[in-house]
């Protein structure tokens, strides 16, 4: 029943109640810094295939996953 103003909740396309991630008692911090720790490897590796390996790139990715992991822990 799509264009329905009832206000009947209605099923979405992707399976999930609209709204229903954003209110999850993990919140959207804990993604946002997975997302964040995911697309910072991606550009770490092709830098240090590009350009070559820097120590300081790499450590930094570790401490960023390291907090990433921490606050997953915490939030569960």
């Amino acid at each position: 029943m799509t264009g329905s103003t009832d206000g009947a909740p209605h099923d979405s396309p992707h399976g999930f109640a609209h709204g229903s991630m954003r209110g999850s008692r993990h919140g959207g911090a804990i993604g946002t810094m997975g997302a964040l720790t995911a697309g910072s490897l991606v550009a770490v590796t092709a830098y240090t295939v590009a350009l070559g390996g820097d120590g300081w790139l790499w450590f930094g990715w570790v401490v960023l996953g390291l907090l990433t992991l921490a606050m997953a822990v915490t939030q569960s």
